[in-house]
């Protein structure tokens, strides 16, 4: 899926960004592979060739951040459950280094987060310079279970698009790029995993009951999605929509968005802050480790 490869298609991230205004999810192919016109075998061989290159620019990225540099990356993963948040994690950001990695999957709020605004407990979570953050979830929670279960009033949540976007946009301009992926599964798939769940003697304990009644407001989701993209689809941190259908496209996908995104942010190997050859010539001349005192 590399754009140098083919200098006339787009890249994946343009290939899945959504334009701005009005959304409408059911135009959106659940199935389709934006980008990439290989099949399962060619896209988890892609993803696979896709690790050396992604690890390097991560440890690049990590090795600026310890050296001063202010430049981090946000991967916000949103979408239904059984979308594949947990699976990209397994499969895509799982190329890289781990000790360059901030995973964060955000649950119900505690009673203590509840005390404070809905971004206070997002703000702690945020990734430090040189670092990948990944929200498994994240503060778009508070616009899209909030407006599908009707549980805050419609002002509050207009309320709070302006504030993600006011939050997001000091997340740019402090040097993170925000990358926004809506996992887009269709009813019918979503079913076919839970079921797959509810075969699975291993799988049981992914289970929730609570997901079928979830379903029950997949109408209400579909339209809070759409209004949450459409009211802060910005240019400093644009939405795109990943097909999610397919497992293998929807890991390849990411995994060929973040590292468009780190290419984009091109880390450079920080300069020593010493006199190499000096430290050279100090080891070269040093008496044997172990050796006795002369």
């Amino acid at each position: 899926m590399a754009a140098s490869k083919h200098k006339n298609r787009p890249s994946t991230t343009e290939a899945l960004s959504v334009p701005r205004g009005p959304v409408d999810l059911a135009s959106y192919d659940t199935n389709a592979k934006p980008g990439f016109d290989g099949n399962k075998k060619k896209g988890k061989a892609a993803l696979f060739a896709l690790g050396d290159e992604l690890s390097d620019l991560q440890e690049r990225l990590f090795a600026e951040g310890m050296s001063g540099g202010r430049r981090r990356v946000l991967l916000v993963l949103q979408g239904m459950d059984t979308s594949g948040k947990g699976g990209i994690v397994r499969h895509s950001v799982a190329l890289v280094d781990p000790q360059g990695l901030h995973i964060k999957s955000f649950k119900a709020p505690t009673k203590a987060e509840l005390r404070h605004g809905f971004l206070w407990r997002v703000e702690r979570e945020l990734p430090k310079p040189g670092i990948i953050g990944v929200f498994d979830r994240s503060h778009y929670e508070d616009v899209l279970i909030a407006r599908a279960r009707d549980l805050v009033p419609s002002a509050e949540i207009t309320k709070r698009y302006r504030e993600i976007n006011e939050f997001e946009e000091r997340l740019v301009d402090d040097g993170t790029v925000v990358v926004k992926c809506m996992l887009h599964i269709s009813a019918e798939e979503q079913k076919r995993r839970l079921l797959a769940r509810l075969d699975d003697p291993e799988k049981l304990w992914k289970f929730n009951p609570g997901d079928v009644d979830e379903r029950r407001l997949w109408p209400a989701y579909q339209e809070a999605y759409e209004l949450a993209i459409e009211k802060t689809n910005t240019e400093h941190a644009p939405w795109l929509v990943v097909p999610s259908d397919r497992k293998w496209y929807r890991n390849l996908a990411v995994a060929a968005v973040l590292g468009e995104t780190l290419r984009s942010i091109d880390p450079h190997w920080p300069g020593p802050d010493y006199d190499v050859q000096e430290q050279r010539r100090r080891l070269l001349e040093e008496e044997p480790v172990g050796s006795a005192p002369r």
